[in-house]
């Protein structure tokens, strides 16, 4: 589709014609069409006979096909005064010359749509129903626009969320396990082969995330997990791993990779960043909530500039609950501690 000066869209192939009549050939208008027509065409041929029904036929056509062409031809885009009374005129033109003159020609007995008064009852059905009808498909068309449009939005937002959050893993982490497996593989094959297969485990995990909208808390702990191993990996000797996941909780459902996102924020700021101490993960559900501490060694200083992790987080949650999520970040000495709150969905 493309759209007019006016945003007024038309097939890329069609012709305005065409188009206006296939879209007067829909049923929600041409039924009702055929209900105004049909008595009308039965009351025309009774009130002058059969040789006025051509002419009431070629009139009916004119109000129901001709007059919304025309109007979408001449004034639909800009219906400035020159242009509808362009559209007027035309409309008189065909009235005056299929109801008056061709009658008259025929020396056809006065009708109900081409006697001389009637004729301006047949002329005011023309000119409304033309801008009724074209009025209405070009609304029609605009909203079929309007809502390919908000589609096409949709699915460049769903890939731009796929692309964001495939580049948010932290490309250092992501180079920094890189390097250590090139190194591994001189001298422990076995090492690398581990950091390898999780490696790409996380990886197909988080592609599978962006996909989906809800997934199970068990498919997010494995993912953290996974994610904790790599860094132990890498320096089994700074940091050590508490867990708490309280049991009955591994199917609920929680937005995909919002604790990973957490969890490597606490992995980049903590141990990453050389504190030694533990990471403590823990789970609970409470009145219809399920609840998440995280915390890492590591004094908490504060939102660092152009930071993007918890900004993401923050929209994530925003958008999944609707502003019910609760997400709280401190302090507590030497420690950084990550309290989050989510609402209990359906699976």
């Amino acid at each position: 589709m493309t759209a007019s000066a006016a945003g007024r869209p038309e097939p890329v192939d069609e012709p305005l014609a065409l188009a206006t009549l296939r879209a007067l050939a829909a049923p929600r208008r041409l039924v009702p069409i055929l209900v105004v027509i049909v008595p009308l065409l039965v009351a025309q041929a009774w009130s002058g006979g059969s040789g006025t029904l051509a002419v009431g036929v070629a009139l009916c056509a004119s109000f129901t096909l001709l007059a919304p062409v025309s109007w979408r031809a001449i004034a639909a885009d800009r219906p400035t005064l020159l242009r509808v009374l362009a559209y007027a005129a035309l409309g008189a033109i065909v009235v005056l010359g299929i109801g008056g003159v061709i009658p008259r020609w025929l020396r056809l007995p006065p009708s109900l749509l081409t006697a001389p008064w009637n004729l301006v009852c047949s002329l005011a059905l023309y000119w409304v129903g033309g801008w009724g009808l074209g009025r209405d498909i070009d609304l029609e068309m605009r909203l079929v626009a309007q809502r390919e449009r908000a589609e096409r939005l949709a699915r460049e937002a769903e890939r731009a969320q796929l692309l964001a959050l495939r580049a948010h893993l932290d490309p250092h982490f992501l180079f920094n396990t890189l390097n250590a497996i090139a190194e591994w593989c001189r001298v422990d094959g076995a090492v690398a082969e581990q950091a390898v297969l999780r490696l790409a485990s996380m990886l197909r995990a988080i592609l599978a995330g962006v996909r989906a909208e809800w997934w199970p808390l068990e498919q997010e702990i494995t993912l953290v997990h996974t994610l904790f191993e790599l860094f132990h990996l890498r320096d089994p000797s700074r940091f050590t791993v508490v867990t708490e996941i309280e049991p009955g909780l591994s199917s609920k459902s929680v937005p995909p990779l919002v604790l990973l996102l957490l969890a490597e924020n606490a992995m980049k700021h903590g141990p990453g960043a050389g504190h030694e101490g533990e990471v403590r993960l823990a789970i609970r559900g409470a009145e219809g909530a399920l609840r998440v501490t995280l915390s890492n060694p590591g004094a908490y200083v504060g939102p660092r500039p152009g930071s993007d992790g918890l900004p993401t987080v923050e929209r994530r949650l925003a958008l999944a609950y609707d502003g019910r999520a609760r997400l709280t970040i401190r302090g507590e000495g030497d420690r950084t501690r990550v309290d989050l709150e989510l609402p209990e969905v359906t699976s």
